[in-house]
């Protein structure tokens, strides 16, 4: 810094910025309408984070960072904070346990630091196994949003779960805060800065799939919906900035379940269906259909996108409580669907990440992880990996969806599944964590934390 030059900037250290100064009578107002006031201040933050660091007072944004010392009585990790603020308002805030041990105050506050500069965005798609709370706002009969969903949560949000979906547990451990769901009335302003989440319960990559809930929202609609939020991105903070922090952001899809479940397997509704389309041809269309979403995203600035595939179907409550001929065992037909799929997408990921330029499509390999907790459930501690916690009849529990005159099972830790679909939160904790820091076997070429430190 020894050699840096100052320059002086338009607006004086010494000057502050109010209501007072904005536009009053018409006359200013009309004026101040032709000028592009936020796409300026976007584009000299862009010009502050690389080359001209002596303006970050005149566009104020500010930083803050603190952490007690060892406060954790049980585990002695130390607390971290920090918030940043635009014009003397919040726009990113998080406190939360430092991952390390810090034996000095001088390394608590060195890895305080580090976590606050780290801070990114975070974009999730999907279908209910992510939404959060979506189709809350819409007329649908794929709903969660009463009790007993949430019980470990607080409270009944629109997850579909007892607890925490897989993008909160890996949310949580990177640094994000909850995603919001796009749906929300509270999900704008500085808020959109952080991410959101268009996920939806029923959706799915087709747009007719899921259609016996009636309201869902498509992968299509929720691009179209990503695409919203990043115009409001843009006018908020320039469009070389919001760029910026797309390319930077961290995006999730965890599409394709639905697609089989709610459409090619759809007990009466998809006998014409299957009849029409082998399995090959209807997963070959499904693939076809997923690329040009997949790169869609990509040419909306996505550049690190993980791809979540289809999980082992026929091990679901649902599906075992349909097909009693299945005995004890996973459904057969289902989970073959999903393998065939899931080949095609390992495939697709692989290409897309050669012709799409700066792009990084991680392939998670959900199948396999739910699979292994299926199969050796004892071992990571449950007691039941083929019978829903939140009971609506059936030998599986898997006949009526979760709901207030459903029976809960007395220890949710001790079930893999919570309801005739969704894993529990203990569940989750294992999928998340082997995402997080799992091998090729489990992510691949990378994991969640290798994807966020690559620039």
């Amino acid at each position: 810094m020894s050699n840096v030059k100052p320059v002086g900037v338009p607006l004086a250290n010494h000057f502050k910025l109010s209501k007072s100064l904005c536009p009053s009578s018409k006359k200013e107002i009309e004026e101040m309408s032709t000028i592009p006031y936020s796409s300026a201040v976007g584009s000299l933050m862009y010009a502050m984070v690389c080359t001209r660091p002596d303006i970050t007072h005149a566009i104020v944004l500010k930083g803050y960072t603190d952490s007690d010392m060892a406060g954790d009585p049980n585990g002695r990790k130390s607390t971290s904070g920090y918030v940043y603020t635009f014009i003397g308002g919040a726009m990113s805030w998080q406190s939360r346990f430092q991952k390390w041990i810090a034996l000095a105050t001088t390394e608590v506050e060195y890895i305080v630091v580090g976590e606050a500069e780290n801070v990114t965005a975070n974009f999730v798609f999907g279908d209910s196994l992510v939404d959060v709370g979506n189709n809350n706002y819409i007329p649908s009969l794929s709903k969660a949003n009463f009790y007993p969903n949430g019980i470990d949560f607080g409270g009944p949000t629109g997850r579909y779960t007892n607890g925490r979906t897989i993008v909160d547990i890996i949310g949580e451990e990177v640094g994000f805060n909850f995603t919001p769901p796009y749906l929300a009335p509270t999900t704008f302003g500085p808020v959109i800065l952080q991410g959101v989440n268009y996920a939806s319960g029923g959706g799915g990559i087709f747009k007719s799939t899921g259609q016996i809930f009636g309201g869902r929202i498509n992968m299509d609609a929720q691009l179209d919906n990503f695409g919203n939020t990043k115009q409001d991105i843009i006018t908020r903070i320039g469009e070389a900035a919001a760029m910026k922090l797309i390319e930077n952001a961290l995006f999730s899809v965890t599409m394709g379940s639905n697609d089989f479940i709610n459409n090619y397997l759809t007990p009466v509704f998809s006998t014409g269906e299957q009849l029409i389309a082998s399995p090959t041809r209807f997963v070959g269309v499904v693939i076809f259909k997923y690329r040009i979403q997949l790169t869609r995203l990509y040419n909306m600035g996505a550049r690190k996108i993980i791809v979540v595939n289809v999980g082992p179907i026929g091990c679901i409550p649902y599906q075992r409580e349909i097909n009693p001929s299945a005995g004890d065992k996973c459904v057969s037909f289902p989970n073959g669907l999903a393998q065939l799929f899931n080949t095609q997408l390992r495939g697709l990921v692989t290409h897309l990440n050669s012709e799409l330029i700066g792009s990084k499509f991680v392939y998670a390999d959900s199948y396999e992880i739910v699979q292994d907790i299926i199969q050796n459930y004892a071992s990571y501690g449950f007691e039941s990996a083929n019978s829903a916690c939140c009971s609506g009849g059936g030998r599986f529990g898997g006949i009526i969806p979760c709901g207030p005159t459903s029976q809960i099972c007395e220890d949710r830790s001790k079930y893999v599944f919570w309801d005739p679909y969704h894993p529990t939160d203990a569940a989750n904790v294992i999928i998340a964590k082997r995402l997080l820091d799992g091998n090729s076997t489990d992510i691949w070429p990378v994991n969640v934390r290798q994807l966020l430190a690559s620039s």
